[in-house]
């Protein structure tokens, strides 16, 4: 997960060895789907968000993301073993999410909470048939958080979001409670209680499922990549109907810029998560992270289409936040990743804190500018690991190693 913007002095962190396997077509096809109601996501963000409708993205997005990455886990450790029917059956259960979204505050919230139950009840009997212990990402078998979300079919707003957002927790809690090696023990000795027992266990001891970090790595990038060039489409779509004038052609070029240095951020020579180099974190840290930046990104996309709308004026207070803070949280998980890849505490002073700080006082003490003018300084601030790091090369006093 090594980045183009590798600190100077730094060894860099490349890309793992070239491996035969790359995502199959119809890994792709599922990935289109999933971005498909990522983007449908997006449009929850639309006009003067607040924090209520903040929340809620970052909920329905949560469920998105994980169920994408349930079948994600399995695609990675089955490879050529998968059946296809069972991943067809998921992707069939995201479109179903995705197209309940617009209708999610109504009566599409029962459509939208069973088919998240289908396709997590359907990733998690997978791995019962395979007999294997995803043990560096539990959630992928987990069915415990699925219940709230069974209650939730006859709850009402908004005690359904509430239990939707129980589900979620119970799986997450779940994941970290235990390190790898305790989940593990703790399904073999399940089941060697079975076979002393008079009870015959129906499937072998279990094992590790052992993940192909490479091709995680590949499926990561491609999910960042759609969700970049979703958020390009988004703003297209926005500025195709409004009346062309040099301060949207401002507006317009500033935003292509800006998803441009976030894609290199996170996708040239990285998977997905910026500034995170391959093979650094485990999964089951590099894998929220990923979350959180590809979500920062669609609230972004959200964020650009709908400055164009007041490209003529000021955006509105929760408009500037969405926006600044969307960045904000993407450049956030970068500190943390350049961290954790080595690039030092000099590098973190003098890059890393900075461009995070940076938009949270533009979006305190930009209100009076020019949408354009926003996001032509959030360019700048996109940029600044990059040169950075290249005036610390260019002065010889690169960063170390902490």
């Amino acid at each position: 997960m090594a980045s183009d913007n590798t600190a100077p002095g730094t060894p860099p962190v490349g890309p793992p060895a070239e491996s035969e396997r790359h995502a199959s077509w119809l890994e792709l096809f599922f990935d289109l789907i999933a971005v498909a109601g990522v983007a449908q996501l997006a449009h929850l963000l639309h006009g003067t968000p607040g924090a209520d409708d903040l929340g809620f993205y970052c909920l329905l997005y949560l469920a998105f993301w994980t169920a994408w990455m349930c079948f994600t886990t399995y695609g990675n450790v089955a490879a050529d073993t998968v059946h296809t029917r069972t991943v067809l059956i998921g992707m069939f259960g995201l479109a179903v999410m995705a197209a309940a979204v617009p209708g999610i505050r109504s009566d599409h919230a029962r459509a939208f909470a069973l088919a998240y139950v289908l396709v997590r009840l359907l990733a998690s009997r997978v791995w019962q048939r395979r007999g294997e212990v995803v043990a560096d990402w539990p959630i992928a078998q987990l069915s415990a958080g699925v219940v709230p979300w069974i209650v939730s079919v006859w709850a009402e707003a908004p005690a359904r979001y509430w239990l939707w957002a129980l589900g979620l927790a119970l799986d997450l809690g779940l994941t970290f409670a235990r390190s790898r090696n305790q989940i593990l023990a703790r399904a073999r000795g399940e089941w060697e209680e079975r076979a002393a027992g008079r009870e015959r266990p129906s499937r072998p001891r279990p094992v590790a499922a052992r993940l192909d970090a490479a091709h995680l790595d590949e499926r990561l990038g491609l999910f960042t990549l759609i969700v970049i060039g979703e958020s390009v489409a988004l703003s297209v779509e926005a500025s195709s109907e409004a009346e062309w004038t040099s301060r949207l052609g401002a507006l317009a070029a500033g935003s292509f810029v800006l998803l441009l240095a976030l894609w290199a951020l996170a996708v040239r020579r990285s998977c997905g998560v910026p500034l995170l180099g391959f093979g650094v974190l485990a999964p089951r840290f590099a894998l929220p992270m990923h979350c959180v930046s590809t979500g920062a990104l669609a609230a972004l996309a959200a964020s650009l289409g709908g400055a164009v709308e007041h490209v003529d004026g000021e955006l509105p207070p929760g408009m500037r936040w969405l926006m600044c803070g969307s960045i904000t949280a993407f450049l956030a998980v970068g500190l943390l990743a350049g961290a954790a890849s080595g690039r030092g505490a000099r590098w973190g002073l003098g890059a890393g804190v900075p461009v995070v700080v940076a938009p949270v006082l533009l979006g305190a003490f930009a209100g009076r500018g020019s949408p354009a003018a926003l996001v032509w300084a959030l360019v700048a601030v996109a940029r600044w690991p990059w040169l950075y790091e290249r005036l610390t090369a260019r002065h010889g006093t690169g960063a170390t190693r902490s």
